[in-house]
C-alpha cells in the first residue's frame, strides 16, 4: 500500500512556515478589519494566497501542489488560525474537504484532471453532503442521481454549503438506489451544470468574509466518468475519509485561534490598569491567563502527536486507534479554544464586547468549530463507540 506523504525535507518547510508566519502577521492581521466591515476578502489577497502556494498544500507534487505532510499541514493551520478564518476559508476548503475524496479515492484520470487545477488555484472546489434534514445522519441523505444512460440525473438540496458561491466544482454525495454499499456516491459536479442553482449567502454570527448557502440540483445532468473512483455506491466510506482528516486540520486551527486570543489577552492584561497598576499583576487574571496557556500546550501537543500518526499510516487507513485520536483532536482543540476565547473576553471586560477590539471577533469565530465537520458531540459517540470495540490508543 502506499504510504501518506511524508511531506517536504524539513529545511524548505521551515522556509516556507517562516514565509507564512510573516504573511500572516504583516499582510493578513491588518487586514482583518476590512473583512469584517465588508464581509469579504480582497481579491488581492486570493491572489496572493495562490502565489505562495497555498491552494496545494495537501497536494502531492505530482498533481502541482506542495505535497506537505498532515504534520506540516498542521503547522501552517496553527499559523493561518491566527488570523480571521476568512482568509484560511478561500484555500481551506479547496485543499481539504472539497478535493480530498479525489485525491483519496478517484481514478489516475480524475486525480490527473482536476488536481493539477485545484493545486493552481485555477479551480476552487467545495464539499456537498450536509441536507436540511441530512448532515451527520448521512443514512438520511435524500439527493438522488438516477442512471439515464452514461449519466446520472440529480435531483435534491445541500445546506450550509462553504464556499459554494465561490466553486468552479463541487464533490457531491447522492444516493444511488441499487448500488453496492451504503448506497452513496460521491460525485464530481461542475458548477456550471445546467439545473444546478444556488441560494442566498446565509447571515451568520461570525466568520464574516467566508461563504455558505444551499446548493439547489434540478435534473442536473452528470457524466458517469464522474463518479469519484469510477464505482457507485463508496461515497459514504469517502465521505468519512475525507471528514477524518479534516478535523485534524481544524483542531490545528483551533489551536491557532487560542494562540491569537492569548497574545490579545496577554496584550491587554499587560496594558489595562485599574487601581495604579496593570490588571496583570492581579492573580485572578493570571489564574485565567495561566489556564489558557496550560490547555492550548494540551490540545497542540495532541495535535502534533494525532498528525504524526496520521503520517505514519497508508493512505486512507480505517485504523480505529486513529479515528479515536482525530476525533479527540478535534474535540479537545476546538472545546479549548472557545475556552481561552472567553477567558480572553472576561480578561478584556467590557472591552470584550465592543467589537473595536480582536478578542470579540475571536469569540464569535470560533464558536463555529465546535459545530462542523461533526459537533463535538458526534466525536464523543464517534470515541465512546470504537473504544468500546476494545481499540487501543495510547500505543500509538
Amino acid at each position: 500500500m502506499k504510504m501518506s506523504n511524508i511531506g517536504v525535507d524539513a529545511e524548505s518547510f521551515d522556509l516556507f512556515l517562516s514565509t507564512i508566519h510573516r504573511f500572516v502577521h504583516e499582510r493578513l492581521m491588518p487586514m482583518e478589519r476590512y473583512v469584517e466591515d465588508n464581509d469579504a476578502v480582497p481579491p488581492e489577497i486570493t491572489k496572493e494566497l495562490k502565489d505562495l502556494g497555498m491552494f496545494g498544500l495537501s497536494i502531492p507534487e505530482a498533481y502541482g501542489g506542495l505535497g506537505l505532510s498532515m504534520a506540516q499541514e498542521c503547522r501552517i493551520a496553527f499559523e493561518i488560525g491566527q488570523t480571521s478564518l476568512a482568509f484560511r476559508s478561500v484555500f481551506g476548503t479547496n485543499i481539504g474537504i472539497g478535493s480530498q475524496g479525489i485525491l483519496m479515492d478517484g481514478t489516475d484520470e480524475q486525480k490527473s484532471r482536476v488536481l493539477p487545477k485545484v493545486a493552481s488555484g485555477e479551480i476552487q472546489m467545495a464539499f456537498a453532503l450536509t441536507e436540511p434534514d441530512a448532515g451527520t445522519d448521512a443514512a438520511a441523505l435524500k439527493t438522488q442521481a438516477v442512471l439515464d444512460g452514461d449519466h446520472y440525473v440529480l435531483n435534491g438540496s445541500k445546506r450550509f454549503i462553504s464556499n459554494a458561491p465561490y466553486a468552479n466544482a463541487f464533490t457531491l454525495m447522492a444516493r444511488t438506489d441499487g448500488a453496492e454499499g451504503s448506497g452513496i456516491t460521491a460525485f464530481i459536479v461542475p458548477a456550471d451544470s445546467p439545473g444546478l442553482s444556488l441560494g442566498k449567502p446565509d447571515k451568520k454570527m461570525g466568520q464574516r468574509g467566508t461563504k455558505t448557502c444551499d446548493v439547489i440540483l434540478e435534473d442536473v445532468r452528470v457524466p458517469v466518468a464522474n463518479v469519484i473512483g469510477g464505482q457507485p455506491g463508496r461515497g459514504f466510506k469517502t465521505a468519512m475519509k475525507v471528514l477524518n482528516r479534516a478535523r485534524l486540520h481544524l483542531a490545528a486551527v483551533g489551536c491557532g485561534m487560542a494562540k491569537r486570543a492569548l497574545d490579545e489577552s496577554l496584550s491587554y492584561a499587560r496594558e489595562r490598569r485599574q487601581f495604579g497598576k496593570p490588571i496583570g499583576e492581579f492573580q485572578l487574571i493570571q489564574a485565567m491567563l495561566a489556564d489558557s496557556q496550560a490547555e492550548l500546550l494540551a490540545g497542540w501537543a495532541l495535535v502534533r502527536d494525532a498528525a504524526q500518526h496520521f503520517d505514519s499510516l497508508p493512505a486512507g487507513s480505517p485504523d480505529p486507534a486513529m479515528r479515536v485520536l482525530t476525533s479527540s483532536a478535534k474535540m479537545f482543540a476546538t472545546e479549548m479554544a472557545g475556552r481561552v476565547a472567553d477567558r480572553g473576553v472576561q480578561i478584556h471586560g467590557g472591552a470584550g464586547y465592543i467589537n473595536e477590539y480582536a478578542i470579540e471577533r475571536l469569540y464569535r469565530d470560533v464558536r463555529l468549530l465546535r459545530l462542523y465537520e461533526g459537533t463535538t458531540q458526534i466525536q464523543q459517540v464517534i470515541i465512546g463507540r470504537t473504544l468500546l470495540k476494545d481499540v487501543d490508543v495510547l500505543p500509538c
